[in-house]
């Protein structure tokens, strides 16, 4: 099965062209363009350079969030339109479970990883999972322990405390990186602080794992996951409450 796969969770984003169990190509883009300047051409270019045709993608799949409102909206309208064009069907993963299956891949069983994106207002989207002894990128690879959330770093530490008694083992992102010395003042100060690698190639892995569990869907079912409401929601609704 060839997958197409795409990330704009973040400024840079990627895109990826997979092939059964093999990362054929993964490509980061340039955070100095928007997503919608450079949405399809990046897709395209990645085929292009296999010698391949959008009509040979088998799925596509797309980063569903949580990350940038704007760039979740474009992401998943380009993959909808493309898979509608193409009639094929869409795999949409979590990005902090693509980021939590790439730091699986240097872990032991049982370790247990986080992931973690800068959310801005001092906050970070969250999960937390444990590694099972499975196959990469497979369904049995992690078992989640924390479902995605977004707060506060030292509260997002202070809340995984009970549950994992401060063995935390890896944490990786932006929000890892860009929060450091809040890990280093934790329970989890031992944690490896992992920076984010692209995560298409990973997010196209885990559409071939759903694929063979019939877990895609028709392109227009996709929905981001947010996690937090956007600001204009927020905004609308304050306004209609008044003060």
């Amino acid at each position: 099965m060839r997958v197409l796969a795409l990330d704009t969770t973040t400024p840079a984003g990627s895109v990826a062209l997979v092939d059964e169990d093999r990362v054929v190509d993964e490509r980061g883009g340039d955070p100095s363009r928007t997503h919608a300047q450079r949405l399809p051409g990046d897709l395209l270019r990645v085929l292009e350079r296999r010698g391949l045709a959008m009509s040979d993608v088998d799925l596509f799949a797309v980063a569903s969030g949580p990350g940038s409102f704007t760039g979740l909206r474009i992401g998943i309208a380009t993959m909808q339109g493309l898979a509608v064009v193409q009639r094929r069907r869409v795999a949409a993963v979590s990005a902090l479970e693509a980021l939590a299956h790439l730091a699986a891949l240097e872990a032991a069983p049982d370790a247990i990883v986080a992931a973690w994106m800068d959310a801005h207002r001092h906050e970070v989207f969250s999960a937390l999972y444990r590694v099972r002894r499975a196959p990469p990128f497979s369904a049995d690879r992690l078992v989640e322990l924390d479902a995605a959330a977004v707060g506060d770093p030292a509260a997002t530490l202070a809340r995984w405390a009970g549950p994992t008694g401060g063995a935390l083992d890896v944490i990786i992102g932006d929000g890892a990186i860009l929060y450091r010395d809040v890990i280093r003042r934790s329970t989890a100060a031992r944690a490896a602080i992992v920076e984010p690698p692209p995560i298409a190639g990973a997010v196209g892995r885990l559409a071939i794992a759903r694929a063979s569990r019939h877990e895609t869907g028709d392109p227009g079912a996709v929905r981001p996951l947010y996690v937090r409401r956007p600001d204009a929601e927020i905004a609308r609704d304050a306004a209609r409450h008044g003060p």
